[in-house]
């Protein structure tokens, strides 16, 4: 513990802001008055007493003086470096303040007591062990500012109350901390204090030396890029001059870019945008990367670019009529559609409302009929570009509106592709296969399709990727399908449906002779002048070697036939020129795979026994005749009931329930043995079984053939049938009516049966075939039965077939 000794009167020197400890020798301008009143105090009262002028330096701080105050001796009293007078004082121990007193002299007297600050020896371990820390603290401080001589000084310091004075040479103390050593007078809590104060302000420069050095690092790192960039550029403008390019001509400058395009105002605002986050990005950033292909992508986009429409209406449809036979109905909408279009340009009508005039048809039709390039021969006579989008297969929605420009390698959709592609606003985009569009977790592309094909919105589309809108409104989307109910009903809704039902014998000739002959000959290496094939060739290819709604199976044919007489020519065998006629057919190609049912023997008939009707459906390949068999079972086995096979959907399971529920309750009427009906089985089949089928149009086919099982009269080898049946024997209306008759054109069928109210779908039917068909209109079951089954002979029934 420090003690007390004999109170002293001393002149008091106050220190604003500053504090003196023992040990340390300061030097103090007597130009101060009070500096100078207290200085003399002291000399005065050292006449009269032995040894150097003593006062008290007490600090004073916002006008509150220390309780501790320090003693001082006047060493030397002169002039400062700057030329001021001045006075050297020696601090040399701690004082306690008393009470005031008198004394000589113009300075404030006070009486105070010395303090004993002396620590007995020798030091305790833990006072050691401190004293060592101290001075390690204080080494590695002094180092760190070059101070080595300070270093030894501070070494040789022994005494535990010296050294914790020493620190008042610290500059990184503040007042507060000097102050508050000074009035610690335990030796030890004050080495200890002194130790905690430079052991924080090593942290404090350890945490301020890592983020300068963080700061200059970084600092260093932009510089060094700013330098790289600066010699890349030099480099740049160096390659420039050498190719002759002239200063300036940057292709990365997409501001001078997008302020140089053709460009609507939104999408010239949004893209400026981007430029300014490019200008702000780093290369480095992969964001800048994003926005550069975002940016190439819009300044690639025709946004003003339009093609003129050729309004020769008259050309259009020669166009039309000499790329593609037949197909009525599609010339008659392109020419319709241009006729309008010709209007509204010369009456100032080009955009109504923000809209402009494009069109968005439906080709449904059979494979083989030519709808993918009609879409070709539409923008041939338009005088539009043409783009196919192919959409078969296609499950992500992202693929029609595009990706998010969030995700690595987005794209934007395939209806903004194919308008860069196209380089026009206005072209003709065919949307190929739009039945086979599927949905999974990925989204449905059918519903993004949705604003794509509406008139009403697709003048506002706004692609994902892009992000702007974009007007799709004066473009002409023709989309194709082979199935009409795989379509979206809401899609569908959206678009013109025009049916392509197929084409009928007499259009395929003209098809075979005048398109699908002459470019054949050129695949094959023939001249026109070298191989011909007559029409009645032509014709048996078309009716006999194939049973199709297109062309696609005659034209491998005529390929075919021509492939033969290339080969024979090569190996000797024919001389040319050479003309194919009917006969050569079977010697060339083989047989033919198609007869018709009349042509064949009436024992090789299918319809040569009773219980086997000929029916008409519809399926994705077109029209086609479809076969119903029927037959009883032995009533020995006891299987009853009803079997119906040939995998068969349920709306034509329930039309074979009703048909047999008819014969049940009205075979008295029509005097059939109906009794057979309830004892044995009875069993339904068509052919083709590994094909589904199903719809209701089967109804009347199936009524005929149980009849003619029952009561052995034969179905009519001419005729066919297609009508919904209901429990009363109503003929109900079906569809697909058109393409039943050509498919019963093509089987060589002559009499076919339709429901009454279908009648009027008989316009849609090609002349043509509607005179080599005689077509019977019914309402009753019973009237189909009259027309269909053969008289039977001699009054007596044939015998019955029986299920093995």
């Amino acid at each position: 513990m420090a003690a007390e000794s004999t109170p002293l009167a001393l002149p008091v020197l106050p220190l604003d802001d500053e504090v003196v400890l023992p040990g340390m020798v300061v030097p103090l301008d007597l130009s101060d008055s009070e500096v100078r009143a207290a200085v003399e105090a002291a000399q005065a009262a050292a006449r009269d007493e032995p040894g150097k002028p003593k006062l008290l330096l007490v600090p004073r701080v916002d006008g509150t003086y220390a309780g501790t105050g320090v003693l001082g001796t006047v060493e030397q009293v002169g002039r400062l470096a700057d030329g001021d007078p001045g006075a050297l004082i020696r601090g040399r121990g701690r004082v306690r303040i008393g009470a005031g007193t008198t004394g000589p002299g113009a300075a404030l007297w006070v009486e105070g007591t010395r303090i004993d600050e002396t620590v007995p020896e020798p030091l305790p371990g833990h006072v050691a062990e401190l004293v060592k820390e101290y001075k390690a603290l204080a080494t590695a401080w002094l180092r760190k500012r070059g101070a080595w001589q300070v270093v030894d000084r501070v070494q040789a310091i022994d005494d535990v109350s010296a050294l914790a004075d020493n620190s008042g040479y610290s500059p990184f103390l503040t007042t507060d901390q000097k102050v508050a050593l000074l009035e610690t007078t335990d030796p030890v809590a004050r080495l200890k204090l002194a130790t905690q104060q430079l052991r924080d302000h090593l942290a404090e420069q350890d945490v301020a030396e890592t983020i300068a050095k963080d700061v200059q690092e970084g600092v260093d790192k932009q510089q060094r890029e700013f330098l790289l960039r600066r010699q890349l550029e030099a480099v740049r403008k160096e390659l420039r001059e050498l190719n002759g390019e002239k200063d300036g001509e940057e292709s990365d400058d997409y501001r001078a870019r997008v302020e140089a395009a053709d460009l609507p105002e939104k999408v010239r605002e949004a893209a400026l945008k981007e430029v300014d986050k490019l200008e702000r990005s780093s290369d480095q950033s992969p964001e800048g990367s994003w926005i550069r292909t975002w940016l190439d992508t819009v300044l690639e986009m025709p946004w003003n670019e339009r093609t003129e429409d050729a309004y020769d209406i008259k050309g259009a449809q020669a166009v039309l009529d000499a790329e593609h036979a037949g197909l009525q109905d599609v010339k008659e909408r392109i020419t319709e559609y241009l006729a309008v279009r010709k209007r509204r340009n010369d009456r100032g009508l080009g955009v109504v409302g923000g809209r402009r005039g494009g069109a968005v048809l439906a080709l449904v039709g059979p494979p083989g009929v030519g709808k993918t390039s009609l879409g070709e021969s539409v923008a041939h006579a338009m005088g539009r570009k043409f783009v196919r989008v192919a959409l078969g297969g296609v499950r992500d929605e992202a693929e029609i509106r595009g990706h998010r420009r969030t995700y690595v390698g987005a794209l934007p959709g395939r209806i903004v592709r194919a308008i860069k592609e196209a380089g026009s606003m206005n072209p003709v985009v065919l949307l190929d296969e739009i039945d086979k569009v599927g949905s999974d977790f990925r989204g449905d592309p059918a519903a993004a399709l949705l604003e794509v094909l509406d008139p009403a919105q697709n003048h506002t589309f706004r692609d994902h990727y892009l992000e702007v809108e974009l007007d799709l409104s004066d473009v002409v989307f023709l989309a194709t399908a082979n199935v009409l109910e795989a379509i979206p009903e809401a899609l569908l809704d959206r678009m013109e449906l025009v049916r392509l039902d197929g084409y009928t014998e007499d259009e395929k000739v003209v098809i075979a002779r005048d398109h699908l002959l002459p470019r054949q000959l050129e695949r094959a290496g023939l001249d026109g002048d070298e191989v011909t094939i007559d029409e009645g060739a032509l014709r048996k290819l078309a009716g006999e070697y194939t049973r199709e709604a297109g062309v696609r199976t005659l034209e491998r044919s005529i390929a075919r036939l021509l492939r033969k007489v290339a080969a024979r020519h090569e190996l000797g065998e024919q001389e040319l020129p050479f003309t194919v006629t009917e006969g050569d057919l079977r010697d060339l190609i083989g047989r033919p795979h198609h007869v018709p049912e009349s042509a064949q023997e009436p024992a090789e008939r299918r319809t040569a026994v009773p219980g086997v009707a000929t029916g008409l459906a519809v399926t994705g390949a077109g029209g086609d005749v479809l076969y119903v068999e029927a037959s009883l079972a032995d009533p020995e086995t006891g299987a009853a009931g009803l079997t119906l096979t040939g995998q068969l959907g349920d709306v034509m399971k329930e039309s074979a329930q009703i048909a047999l529920s008819f014969l049940r309750s009205h075979g008295a009427e029509l005097e059939l043995p109906v009794g057979d009906l309830k004892d044995r089985g009875v069993h339904i089949h068509f052919p083709a079984g590994a094909v589904p089928k199903d719809g209701p149009s089967a109804g009347i086919t199936m009524t005929t053939a149980l009849a003619s099982l029952l009561s052995g009269r034969l179905v009519r080898t001419d005729v066919a049938m297609t009508g919904e049946v209901s429990l009363t024997g109503r003929v109900l209306p079906i569809g697909g009516v058109k393409q039943k008759l050509l498919a019963a054109h093509r089987a060589g069928v002559t009499t076919v049966i339709i429901p009454k109210r279908n009648e009027p779908d008989l316009d849609d039917v090609p002349a043509e075939v509607l005179e080599k068909l005689d077509v019977h209109a019914v309402t009753d079951v019973r009237q189909v039965l009259e027309l269909a089954l053969s008289p039977a002979t001699n009054g007596a029934a044939p015998e019955v077939p029986v299920a093995a």
